[in-house]
């Protein structure tokens, strides 16, 4: 009997895993990417400046991971952004269309109570490991 390919991603330019997950898995064409939060790669702490450098550095680092798999942003289909405060929805907005500018995925938003490393954002995505062809 066939089965469906299950592989880890992971990627030296986005930050390690801080618990037992993977940065990323891909099963068949569907790729399952964690939450993303702003910290540098290279320090393991969280960016200065509040929710608009964090959110910043949660994409970089998501894009690192897409890149590991030979994809980008266009192939992410849904994301869900969590939120410290939702007073912040707006500003994080402005920072999240400089990456999704076309046919942006279709994505969730929530306060929560808090996040890894005190952190304001997590952003996590579910992309398509494979070529997309846009159909209205």
């Amino acid at each position: 009997m066939a089965g469906v390919v299950r592989r880890i991603i992971s990627s030296a330019k986005a930050p390690a895993a801080i618990g037992p997950y993977s940065q990323a898995v891909v099963v068949g064409d569907t790729m399952y990417i964690s939450g993303q939060i702003g910290m540098d790669p290279a320090s393991g702490d969280l960016v200065s400046g509040g929710v608009v450098p964090e959110a910043e550095q949660a994409l970089k680092n998501m894009g690192s991971i897409l890149e590991a798999a030979n994809i980008d942003y266009s192939h992410v289909v849904k994301a869900t952004v969590l939120l410290a405060d939702i007073n912040d929805f707006a500003a994080v907005n402005e920072v999240y269309k400089k990456y999704f500018p076309a046919s942006p995925p279709a994505r969730a938003a929530f306060q929560v109570a808090a996040l890894p490393k005190n952190g304001r954002v997590e952003i996590e995505a579910i992309a398509i490991a494979n070529q997309i062809v846009e159909r209205s």
